[in-house]
Protein backbone atom coordinates (compact mmCIF):
# COMPACT_ATOMS: atom_id res chain seq x y z
CA UNK A 1 0.00 0.00 0.00
CA UNK A 2 2.78 2.39 1.21
CA UNK A 3 4.36 1.94 -2.74
CA UNK A 4 1.09 2.16 -4.38
CA UNK A 5 1.13 5.59 -2.55
CA UNK A 6 4.62 6.92 -3.52
CA UNK A 7 3.08 6.02 -7.30
CA UNK A 8 2.82 10.26 -9.11
CA UNK A 9 -0.08 9.99 -11.08
CA UNK A 10 0.04 13.32 -13.50
CA UNK A 11 -3.14 12.80 -14.13
CA UNK A 12 -3.88 14.17 -10.55
CA UNK A 13 -1.07 16.03 -9.64
CA UNK A 14 -0.68 18.56 -12.91
CA UNK A 15 -2.73 21.47 -13.05
CA UNK A 16 -2.38 21.20 -16.91
CA UNK A 17 -4.37 17.99 -16.99
CA UNK A 18 -7.16 19.65 -15.17
CA UNK A 19 -10.47 20.38 -17.04
CA UNK A 20 -14.05 20.12 -17.10
CA UNK A 21 -16.77 19.54 -19.35
CA UNK A 22 -18.56 22.31 -20.47
CA UNK A 23 -16.06 25.34 -19.35
CA UNK A 24 -13.23 26.76 -21.06
CA UNK A 25 -10.21 27.02 -19.10
CA UNK A 26 -7.59 29.64 -19.99
CA UNK A 27 -4.12 28.51 -18.16
CA UNK A 28 -0.52 29.10 -18.44
CA UNK A 29 0.48 25.66 -19.88
CA UNK A 30 4.47 25.05 -18.36
CA UNK A 31 6.96 23.41 -20.31
CA UNK A 32 6.69 19.91 -20.70
CA UNK A 33 9.55 17.36 -22.60
CA UNK A 34 7.22 14.44 -24.32
CA UNK A 35 8.63 11.46 -26.38
CA UNK A 36 6.76 11.75 -29.71
CA UNK A 37 6.70 10.70 -33.54
CA UNK A 38 5.23 12.51 -36.40
CA UNK A 39 2.63 11.14 -38.87
CA UNK A 40 0.02 11.93 -41.30
CA UNK A 41 -3.82 10.48 -42.06
CA UNK A 42 -6.80 9.28 -40.42
CA UNK A 43 -5.62 7.49 -36.62
CA UNK A 44 -8.61 5.04 -37.12
CA UNK A 45 -7.22 3.73 -40.10
CA UNK A 46 -3.74 4.41 -40.64
CA UNK A 47 -1.40 1.68 -39.85
CA UNK A 48 1.18 4.77 -39.31
CA UNK A 49 -0.85 5.95 -36.64
CA UNK A 50 -0.58 2.45 -34.78
CA UNK A 51 3.15 2.04 -36.03
CA UNK A 52 3.93 5.28 -33.89
CA UNK A 53 1.83 3.93 -30.64
CA UNK A 54 3.49 0.47 -30.67
CA UNK A 55 7.07 2.69 -30.67
CA UNK A 56 6.22 5.21 -28.08
CA UNK A 57 4.82 2.60 -25.09
CA UNK A 58 7.53 0.34 -24.90
CA UNK A 59 10.11 3.09 -24.37
CA UNK A 60 7.73 4.82 -21.94
CA UNK A 61 7.20 1.66 -19.72
CA UNK A 62 11.32 1.52 -20.00
CA UNK A 63 11.63 4.71 -18.70
CA UNK A 64 9.17 4.40 -15.72
CA UNK A 65 11.06 1.53 -14.64
CA UNK A 66 13.99 2.61 -15.25
CA UNK A 67 12.78 5.92 -12.99
CA UNK A 68 11.87 3.45 -10.15
CA UNK A 69 14.73 1.64 -10.15
CA UNK A 70 17.60 4.10 -10.38
CA UNK A 71 15.74 7.04 -8.93
CA UNK A 72 13.74 5.18 -6.69
CA UNK A 73 10.45 6.97 -8.21
CA UNK A 74 7.61 5.59 -9.52
CA UNK A 75 4.87 6.75 -11.64
CA UNK A 76 1.84 5.91 -13.78
CA UNK A 77 2.62 6.49 -17.92
CA UNK A 78 1.48 9.77 -18.82
CA UNK A 79 -2.13 9.68 -20.65
CA UNK A 80 -1.28 9.46 -24.61
CA UNK A 81 -1.46 13.29 -26.06
CA UNK A 82 -1.04 14.17 -29.67
CA UNK A 83 -0.98 17.52 -31.80
CA UNK A 84 -3.36 17.88 -35.00
CA UNK A 85 -3.70 20.14 -37.57
CA UNK A 86 -3.95 20.76 -40.85
CA UNK A 87 -3.60 23.39 -43.76
CA UNK A 88 -7.31 24.15 -43.87
CA UNK A 89 -8.59 24.15 -39.71
CA UNK A 90 -12.02 23.76 -41.19
CA UNK A 91 -10.63 19.94 -41.63
CA UNK A 92 -11.41 19.93 -37.96
CA UNK A 93 -15.03 20.87 -37.82
CA UNK A 94 -17.23 22.25 -40.80
CA UNK A 95 -15.26 20.18 -43.37
CA UNK A 96 -13.96 17.17 -41.26
CA UNK A 97 -12.00 15.37 -42.62
CA UNK A 98 -9.43 12.73 -41.24
CA UNK A 99 -7.37 11.90 -44.17
CA UNK A 100 -5.86 15.65 -44.15
CA UNK A 101 -5.10 15.27 -40.88
CA UNK A 102 -1.30 15.58 -39.50
CA UNK A 103 -0.19 14.49 -36.22
CA UNK A 104 2.53 13.86 -33.32
CA UNK A 105 1.63 11.34 -30.79
CA UNK A 106 2.92 12.29 -27.65
CA UNK A 107 3.77 10.81 -24.20
CA UNK A 108 5.00 12.79 -21.57
CA UNK A 109 8.55 12.25 -19.93
CA UNK A 110 8.61 13.45 -16.03
CA UNK A 111 11.01 15.98 -15.55
CA UNK A 112 13.01 14.12 -13.31
CA UNK A 113 14.22 11.85 -15.66
CA UNK A 114 17.56 12.68 -17.50
CA UNK A 115 18.31 12.59 -21.21
CA UNK A 116 20.69 10.13 -20.87
CA UNK A 117 18.13 7.64 -19.26
CA UNK A 118 15.77 8.53 -22.49
CA UNK A 119 18.57 7.48 -24.54
CA UNK A 120 19.45 3.88 -22.69
CA UNK A 121 15.88 3.85 -22.78
CA UNK A 122 15.78 3.89 -26.50
CA UNK A 123 18.72 1.86 -26.76
CA UNK A 124 16.98 -1.13 -24.88
CA UNK A 125 13.85 -1.07 -26.83
CA UNK A 126 15.71 -1.04 -30.17
CA UNK A 127 17.69 -4.18 -28.75
CA UNK A 128 14.78 -6.59 -28.05
CA UNK A 129 12.00 -6.89 -30.64
CA UNK A 130 11.89 -3.48 -32.39
CA UNK A 131 9.36 -1.54 -33.43
CA UNK A 132 9.19 -0.21 -37.25
CA UNK A 133 9.22 3.83 -36.48
CA UNK A 134 11.42 3.21 -33.23
CA UNK A 135 14.07 5.80 -35.16
CA UNK A 136 11.38 8.68 -35.70
CA UNK A 137 11.17 8.34 -31.82
CA UNK A 138 12.48 12.15 -30.22
CA UNK A 139 12.95 13.94 -27.30
CA UNK A 140 11.03 17.18 -27.61
CA UNK A 141 10.05 19.82 -25.47
CA UNK A 142 6.65 22.07 -25.99
CA UNK A 143 6.54 25.06 -24.41
CA UNK A 144 2.74 26.44 -25.52
CA UNK A 145 2.21 28.61 -23.13
CA UNK A 146 -1.27 30.58 -22.85
CA UNK A 147 -3.82 27.95 -23.71
CA UNK A 148 -8.10 27.38 -23.67
CA UNK A 149 -9.22 23.67 -22.87
CA UNK A 150 -12.25 21.81 -21.77
CA UNK A 151 -13.08 18.40 -21.29
CA UNK A 152 -15.01 16.65 -24.28
CA UNK A 153 -17.48 13.86 -22.59
CA UNK A 154 -18.05 11.26 -25.75
CA UNK A 155 -16.95 9.98 -28.88
CA UNK A 156 -14.09 11.48 -30.99
CA UNK A 157 -16.32 12.40 -33.62
CA UNK A 158 -18.64 14.10 -31.66
CA UNK A 159 -15.82 16.96 -30.61
CA UNK A 160 -16.95 18.86 -33.48
CA UNK A 161 -19.43 21.11 -31.94
CA UNK A 162 -16.99 21.90 -29.26
CA UNK A 163 -14.14 22.80 -31.27
CA UNK A 164 -16.54 25.29 -33.69
CA UNK A 165 -17.88 26.71 -30.11
CA UNK A 166 -13.90 27.54 -28.88
CA UNK A 167 -12.60 28.46 -32.47
CA UNK A 168 -15.39 30.69 -33.83
CA UNK A 169 -17.11 31.64 -30.90
CA UNK A 170 -14.85 31.39 -26.93
CA UNK A 171 -11.54 32.64 -28.69
CA UNK A 172 -12.39 35.77 -30.00
CA UNK A 173 -15.15 36.72 -27.27
CA UNK A 174 -12.09 36.37 -25.04
CA UNK A 175 -9.90 38.09 -26.95
CA UNK A 176 -7.54 35.95 -27.99
CA UNK A 177 -6.62 34.04 -31.21
CA UNK A 178 -5.79 30.72 -32.16
CA UNK A 179 -1.66 30.01 -32.28
CA UNK A 180 -0.50 26.54 -31.66
CA UNK A 181 -1.28 23.65 -32.74
CA UNK A 182 -4.61 21.73 -31.62
CA UNK A 183 -3.80 19.43 -28.58
CA UNK A 184 -5.51 16.33 -27.47
CA UNK A 185 -4.89 14.09 -23.96
CA UNK A 186 -6.77 10.83 -23.80
CA UNK A 187 -7.68 10.43 -20.07
CA UNK A 188 -9.81 6.96 -21.21
CA UNK A 189 -8.85 3.97 -22.70
CA UNK A 190 -11.03 3.69 -25.93
CA UNK A 191 -10.12 -0.19 -25.89
CA UNK A 192 -11.68 -0.48 -22.70
CA UNK A 193 -14.19 2.77 -22.02
CA UNK A 194 -17.36 2.86 -24.97
CA UNK A 195 -17.05 5.67 -26.98
CA UNK A 196 -19.62 7.60 -25.12
CA UNK A 197 -17.50 7.62 -21.88
CA UNK A 198 -14.61 8.45 -23.52
CA UNK A 199 -12.73 11.52 -21.55
CA UNK A 200 -10.74 14.32 -23.57
CA UNK A 201 -8.85 17.16 -22.77
CA UNK A 202 -9.08 19.65 -25.86
CA UNK A 203 -6.68 22.16 -25.68
CA UNK A 204 -5.53 24.81 -27.46
CA UNK A 205 -2.94 27.50 -27.30
CA UNK A 206 -3.45 30.96 -27.91
CA UNK A 207 -2.24 34.79 -27.98
CA UNK A 208 -3.49 37.54 -26.51
CA UNK A 209 -4.81 40.07 -29.39
CA UNK A 210 -3.61 43.56 -29.06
Amino acid sequence: MAEAAAKTDFKKTLDSYRARAGEFRVLEVPPMRYLAVDGRGDPNTAQEYADALAALYPVAYRLKFASKRELGRDYVVPPLEALWWADDMAAFTSARDKSRWEWTAMLMVPDWVADDMVDAALAAVAAGDRPAPLDEVRLELLDEGLCVQTLHVGSYDDETATLADLHDRFIPEAGLRMTGRHHEIYLSDPRRVEPSRLRTILRQPVARVG
